[in-house]
């Protein structure tokens, strides 16, 4: 279980709170730590599953999902080795499947090391190296600071979007639990709070070489970089804050702003994509960010195929997934009812 996290880089912790991360029917023991490490919370998932006894099939990659027929449903996953045909589909491989690896001009002659972040691990392979992280999410700035604060020669953060930025604990307070009560507020408001919240806590960032962000938590329903250290060490000058990245030469990176600068090594924190058009053959269920068109645990336009795992949300994706998942099982059970 956990295969994914198993395969995250060291430094990782969950950003939520042990008390709403934990999954439906078996939540977090309370010997596990306030924000569970990467460890930990495979440790969790491990427990999960034998808890509930749950069957787990490993090194079965589904390559294709794909519809037999409509009345009654039946679906098949397609792996290596054979087919698995079902009469409901539950689709939970998550909006961070495929590293996304953008084709900047002049990658083809970049001599140093190129990886997306998926692959880093620890700042080990980057001691006494010049490294620019290129992406400003939560990935970006964690792996920006573990290399700081571990021995790189000199690390910068190339930025395009500018992000909100806030503290993990504004007052003492997680911020989870600041993000479910400002989630009833309306997101104006809400965003207000959050602007105001970050700025007396963090100061103003702007001198720090930060950018005013180009969009809010609530209006525009993404997760901000939430800080475990980041801007502690922009503050140390152990981070520097670069501008977007336009291409690569033999030794380095060009920026938007035309400067160059010599780098032995970049990480693209670049994101991800969910791969669900190249698994499912059914597309009209998807919109066009490769995504379910509805919500979680909800049934779709197709008897029998329901999502898991793909809400954005500023309560945390745990909390959200122990909803969905209670929301999934009730209509999961009314379809089979209903369906014989």
């Amino acid at each position: 279980m956990g295969g994914t996290w198993a395969r995250r880089y060291d430094r990782l912790h969950l950003h939520t709170v042990r008390g709403f991360s934990g999954l439906a029917h078996y939540s977090i023991p309370r010997h596990y730590q306030k924000y569970l490490s990467r460890e930990e919370f495979v440790a969790y998932l491990g427990e999960y599953a034998r808890h509930l006894k749950l069957r787990v099939e490993t090194s079965r990659p589904v390559r294709r999902i794909r519809m037999e027929s409509e009345t009654p449903s039946s679906w098949i996953a397609t792996t290596a080795g054979s087919e698995w045909k079902c009469r409901v589909m539950v689709v939970a491989t998550g909006q961070y499947r495929i590293p996304i690896l953008p084709q900047w001009d002049g990658r083809a002659t970049y001599q140093g090391s190129l990886e997306h972040s998926s692959r880093y691990t620890n700042a080990l392979p980057y001691r006494g190296k010049r490294v620019l992280v290129v992406g400003a999410g939560n990935s970006g700035t964690e792996i920006a600071t573990d290399l700081a604060e571990n021995a790189a020669a000199f690390v910068a953060l190339s930025i395009r979007t500018p992000p909100p930025i806030v503290p993990r604990d504004p007052f003492g307070m997680p911020v989870q639990r600041t993000g479910i009560l400002l989630s009833f507020l309306p997101d104006a408001i809400a965003d207000r709070f959050a602007r105001l919240t970050a700025r007396l806590i963090l100061g103003d960032l702007t001198r720090l070489g930060l950018q005013t962000p180009k969009w809010m938590p609530y209006s525009a329903r993404r997760v901000p970089v939430i800080d475990v250290g980041f801007i502690s060490a922009l503050k140390q000058g152990l981070v520097q804050i670069r501008p977007a990245l336009a291409s690569l030469t033999a030794t380095g990176a060009v920026f938007k702003d035309g400067s160059t600068e010599p780098f032995d090594a970049i990480i693209a924190a670049t994101g991800f994509s969910s791969g669900l058009n190249d698994l499912l053959e059914t597309k009209d269920v998807l919109n066009d960010s490769e995504e379910p068109v509805d919500p979680s645990g909800q049934p779709t336009s197709r008897p029998g195929l329901f999502f898991m795992g793909y809400t954005h949300s500023l309560r945390g994706h745990l909390f959200e997934a122990n909803l969905a998942s209670r929301r999934l099982a009730k209509n999961v059970e009314r379809y089979l009812q209903l369906t014989g």
